[in-house]
């Protein structure tokens, strides 16, 4: 317990009130917490980190000895309970600023926006700083909500010293200065990328949905979108009947690096594979399973084999079905025996000799 007997009657009173309210501090800060976890995981808005803290004594009495008389009582002491919020992006700030103006009362006069400040050596301080209240509670406390880089950047200042009050050779400022615009502007170039990203994605998703695939390069957001079509769904069904089989769906995304290593360049060229060479694909799987009794079988057989057929009959032969197997499984020694024995059963297919 600190030592005050350095403080005046009137802080030591608001100390007193502090300490008795401790455990009801440390309680209400937790509940504070997961209500603001869930109203933001409720939202959708995914942060770097969350982090609270009650005040703790020793920084308590080192307020009270720099401005006691500023505080009539405790509960004009707005940071006993704070909270953090770190946002990857600069433009989730606000967001997370909106879904906080829902869920508690904001003290607008207290709170402040410190990135309306204009200084050239403030990025590090330009955090949004809220002043809430919640029903039930008498006593306020605080939210701060900056990005990654800022928080990093207010940390580097605290290590450094730097707006601490202790002085600084020029060259240092200056260089420190330099670091921040940089920081700065990448925060505002992360911003910029994540929403072009955004953009890019939303004009996939209309140009598949149009059916313009000539216009989609392939990659692993429009191969995805391309996948909500179910593009392999007639061929694996066509399969399936074969032996009255059950399809059990798994990823086709590991299928993307194989079909960029066929030269399909748009999903339009995908499309033109799978018309080209279902036929081929179906008699491979009609080898596979003629002579078997499976009933359960994978989605990905039907892009398998597709591959299978495009390679064997472009003249890849066993070191592209190896290759492919490769990439698409993973490196092992089996692949070679399984890329030997595929181009021995499908010499004598229909495909190979049209």
């Amino acid at each position: 317990m600190s030592d005050v007997k350095h403080l005046d009657l009137h802080c030591q009173i608001i100390l007193e009130e502090y300490r008795e309210n401790l455990p009801l501090f440390q309680e209400k800060a937790g509940e504070l917490f997961s209500r603001l976890k869930n109203t933001l995981s409720d939202a959708g808005l995914i942060v770097a980190q969350l982090e609270y803290r009650v005040k703790a004594e020793d920084s308590l009495v080192g307020k009270l000895e720099l401005k006691g008389a500023k505080y009539k009582t405790l509960a004009d002491i707005t940071d006993i309970i704070g909270m953090r919020v770190i946002t990857f992006y600069a433009d989730d700030v606000d967001k997370v600023a909106s879904a906080l103006d829902r869920l508690f009362t904001v003290d607008w006069e207290n709170s402040v926006d410190k990135r309306k400040l204009l200084e050239t050596d403030s990025f590090g301080y330009l955090s949004l700083h809220y002043v809430c209240s919640a029903e039930g509670f008498p006593y306020r406390f605080e939210i701060q909500i900056r990005t990654v880089l800022q928080h990093a950047w207010a940390n580097i200042n605290h290590d450094t010293g730097y707006k601490s009050g202790v002085e600084i050779p020029k060259r240092y400022i200056r260089s420190l200065s330099r670091l921040a615009g940089l920081l700065e502007l990448a925060d505002e170039e992360f911003s910029k990328i994540r929403m072009e990203l955004t953009d890019y994605r939303r004009r996939v998703q209309q140009l598949v949905a149009s059916g313009n695939l000539d216009e989609v390069p392939l990659d692993g957001d429009s191969y995805r979108n391309y996948l909500n079509l179910n593009p392999f769904n007639a061929l694996n069904k066509r399969i399936a009947a074969v032996n009255q089989a059950e399809i059990q769906e798994v990823s086709l995304m590991p299928y993307l690096p194989a079909f960029l290593g066929l030269e399909c360049n748009t999903l339009g060229d995908v499309s033109r594979l799978i018309k080209e060479f279902a036929e081929a694909a179906f008699q491979i799987a009609c080898y596979q399973l003629g002579l078997t009794d499976l009933d359960i079988i994978s989605s990905s057989i039907g892009p398998q084999n597709l591959c299978f057929a495009a390679i064997l009959k472009r003249g890849g032969g066993q070191a592209g079905i190896q290759y492919f197997l490769d990439r698409v499984n993973g490196v092992s020694d089996g692949n070679a025996i399984m890329a030997r024995i595929l181009v021995e059963q499908a010499s004598n297919l229909p495909f190979m000799n049209q």
